[in-house]
C-alpha cells in the first residue's frame, strides 16, 4: 500500500507523514497494526464531532439508501438540503437567512466573491494579510501571503489587503470596493482574535461605504470556538457568511450563507450565476443535520470553552511562549520553529497527532474533535509536556 500511495497518489509535500489508516472512530486513529492514534487535528478542524460519529453514520446509512445523487443543485426539493438550510438558519439571524450548498469552504469562497462583485456592480475586494480562504484561483488571489501565490499568477485583479487588527487601515475601504472578505478568526496566520471591536469597525465602514462584509467561518464554525459562529462574540453580523469543514463530521461540504435578497442576485441576468454539480448532495446533508443535532443535544459548543481550559490549565511549560485561540481552536507558540517542527514529529512517533500552520513556523495546531474526553487531554498534554522537556534536554540552540 505505502509503495502504490508514492507511486500513483498525488503529493501535496516532498515528505507526507505516510500514515496508513486502517479506521477510526471518536478521537483515534488506528494504523494498519491496530495502534491507536490520538487525533488532535480533526482533519484540520473537518471531523468536528471525531470520527464516525454514530448519528453521522446513521444518517449518512439510511440516505445513501434512498437516494443519493439526482440532480444538479437547486433544481430538485431534495429533503435532507431543504430540512438543514431551514434548521441552520433558524439559528443565524435575519441577515443570514438563505443558505447555497456547495462541495467545500473555497468553492463557498469563491461563490461568495461573485455574489459580492455582482451585487454592488463594483471590483475591488479588501482580505487580510496571512489570510487563507482556499486554494482555488478565487481563493488563492485572497490570500495575502506572496511566497504561496506567487507562482499561480496572474490572480484576481483589484484585490488590495488590510493588516487584520489595524484599525488605521480601515479608511481604506471606499465607496469603490465591493467586498471586505476576512477570517472571523485568522487561521494560518497564527489563530488570531480580532482585537479592539475591530471587526465591529470594520462592519460600520462597509455599511458607510456600500460595501458587503464576508466573514469567512470555515474553520471556526459549528461550535469550535465555544458558539456556533464565533462572529456571535464580536458583536458583527455579516452580509455573507462563508462555512465549511466541521459542517458535517468530515464529509465534504461548504457553504454561503447571506440573505435571500442577495442571494436571489444569481438567478439572473445571467442565470446560473453559481452552479455546482454537488452541492446540496442529499448523503452529506444527512450528515450535516446530524451533525448539527448532535452539536447541541450533545452540549459541544459550551463544551469546547470547557475544554480549553483544561489544555491551557494543563500545558505549562518554559517553551510555550503563548497559547493563541478560542474554545477547540488553539495554537501553541514557540520562539523558534525548530521546537514546533520537532513536538510534531515526535508527536507521530508517541502517537499525538499534531500539525503546522500554514503561515506561521513557530506554531502548532490543536484542533481536536469537539468529542474528545477530558481523559484524553490530560493524556496529550501530559505527552507534549515530556516532549517539549526533551527538546530541552537536547540542548539545541
Amino acid at each position: 500500500m505505502r509503495d502504490a500511495f508514492f507511486k500513483y497518489q498525488a503529493q501535496t509535500t516532498p515528505h507526507p507523514l505516510g500514515l496508513e489508516i486502517a479506521r477510526a472512530e471518536g478521537c483515534l486513529i488506528i494504523d494498519k497494526d491496530a495502534r491507536e492514534h490520538l487525533d488532535l487535528v480533526a482533519g484540520v478542524s473537518a471531523c468536528s464531532l471525531g470520527h464516525c460519529h454514530p448519528e453521522v453514520v446513521a444518517a449518512v446509512q439510511e440516505q445513501a439508501a434512498t437516494y443519493m445523487h439526482v440532480m444538479v443543485y437547486g433544481e430538485t426539493i431534495q429533503k435532507p438540503a431543504v430540512k438543514y438550510a431551514e434548521e441552520l438558519c433558524s439559528k443565524l439571524p435575519q441577515e443570514l437567512q438563505c443558505l447555497y450548498l456547495v462541495n467545500s469552504g473555497t468553492e463557498a469562497m469563491e461563490a461568495a466573491i461573485k455574489l459580492a462583485r455582482r451585487a454592488t456592480g463594483r471590483t475591488e475586494i479588501f482580505a487580510a494579510k496571512n489570510a487563507y480562504h482556499g486554494s482555488t484561483l478565487g481563493s488563492l488571489s485572497l490570500m495575502g501571503y506572496e511566497a504561496r501565490k506567487g507562482a499561480f499568477r496572474p490572480l484576481l485583479p483589484d484585490v488590495r489587503f488590510l493588516h487584520f487588527n489595524q484599525e488605521k487601515e480601515i479608511s481604506k475601504i471606499t465607496t469603490h470596493t465591493a467586498a471586505v472578505i476576512l477570517e472571523t478568526i485568522q487561521g494560518g496566520a497564527g489563530f488570531i482574535l480580532p482585537q479592539n471591536d475591530y471587526l465591529k469597525k470594520v462592519r460600520e465602514r462597509c455599511d458607510e461605504v456600500g460595501a458587503l462584509l464576508v466573514l469567512d467561518e470555515i474553520q471556526p464554525g459549528f461550535g469550535r470556538c465555544g458558539t456556533l459562529f464565533a462572529f456571535e462574540q464580536f458583536n458583527c453580523t455579516p452580509d455573507l457568511l462563508v462555512i465549511g469543514k466541521g459542517m458535517a463530521s468530515g464529509m465534504p461540504i461548504g457553504g454561503l450563507l447571506s440573505s435571500f435578497e442577495l442571494m436571489k442576485t444569481l438567478q439572473s441576468e445571467p442565470k446560473l450565476g453559481h452552479i455546482t454539480t454537488f452541492g446540496g448532495n442529499a448523503v452529506i446533508a444527512a450528515a450535516a443535520r446530524a451533525t448539527l443535532k448532535a452539536l447541541y443535544s450533545e452540549n459541544h459548543l459550551e463544551g469546547s470553552l470547557e475544554k480549553e481550559a483544561l489544555f491551557r490549565i494543563q500545558l505549562k511549560h518554559p517553551l510555550i511562549k503563548e497559547i493563541r485561540g478560542r474554545g477547540l481552536m488553539l495554537a501553541l507558540l514557540f520562539e523558534r520553529a525548530e521546537i514546533a517542527n520537532f513536538l510534531v514529529l515526535e508527536g507521530i512517533k508517541r502517537r499525538i497527532i499534531l500539525f503546522w500552520l500554514l503561515f506561521e513556523p513557530c506554531a502548532v495546531r490543536l484542533t481536536p474533535p469537539l468529542v474528545i474526553s477530558k481523559h484524553q487531554i490530560t493524556h496529550a498534554c501530559q505527552q507534549i509536556v515530556d516532549i517539549l522537556d526533551s527538546f530541552e534536554q537536547l540542548g539545541v540552540d
